[in-house]
């Protein structure tokens, strides 16, 4: 499962373009995980130029 550091996500939605199941969402300012679609790709680990998400 993928969590996101607050202070370190700069919010641009470079994990949400990149996410193949829609798992993630861009709303206000922050970033919502939706855990029961995500399938442990990875994709928005690799893709997040902050380094903000991690499993």
């Amino acid at each position: 499962m993928v969590s996101v550091n607050r202070e370190r996500c700069g919010y641009c939605g470079a994990c949400v373009s990149v996410c193949p199941s829609a798992a993630l969402e861009l709303v206000e300012l922050h970033l919502r995980i939706y855990e029961e679609r995500c399938t442990g790709c990875g994709l928005c680990i690799k893709i997040c130029p902050m380094g903000a998400l991690e499993t």
